[in-house]
């Protein structure tokens, strides 16, 4: 049964391009747009490129489709998890947002790697800043929609059975 007419080495080539897409965009905001990303922005930006990254070897490698398809999704679904904390943190009355913390930059240098990543993945009180939208739905809200399509790209390639030769 094949839900998808390409190859799933091309499909894992079109989930890595998905990802690199989605990083461009993210880079664009970032350096044309200036919008600053908070610490859940970068740790989702993680995910995305761990999530490409799968994606590339799956096609390169060609072989073990499964195991690049579930990993590749578990990644996304990770991704998924920090984009809903953060849209949740978005949506929290502003007496319930968590106080602000110093620039990544200073606890990268100044705190134990443990508490550094307790923070990228909890997020603070600029996490909760909305600087941009498109239609209603806020950058994490898109990144989190993002996340299940390569999430469920994924998946699909376990029943996308290659082409017979």
């Amino acid at each position: 049964m094949s839900f998808v007419k390409f190859s799933p080495r091309i499909c894992f080539f079109l989930g890595f391009a998905a990802c690199a897409s989605l990083l461009a965009v993210g880079a664009y905001l970032q350096f044309v747009e200036e919008l600053e990303p908070c610490p859940l922005c970068i740790s989702q930006r993680l995910a995305i490129l761990a999530t490409g990254v799968l994606f590339l070897v799956g096609g390169l490698h060609n072989r073990a489709r499964n195991v690049y398809a579930i990993l590749s999704a578990l990644a996304a679904l990770i991704g998924a998890s920090v984009s809903a904390r953060h849209v949740w943190l978005q949506h929290l009355p502003p007496e319930e947002v968590p106080e602000c913390s110093p620039g990544l930059e200073y606890v990268f240098q100044n705190f134990p790697l443990a508490d550094t990543i307790k923070l990228m993945l909890t997020g603070t009180g600029e996490c909760a800043k909305i600087d941009w939208t498109l239609l209603g739905l806020s950058i994490p809200a898109w990144t989190f929609f993002a996340f299940l399509m390569l999430a469920a790209w994924a998946v699909l390639q376990i029943f996308n059975k290659p082409a017979a030769i």
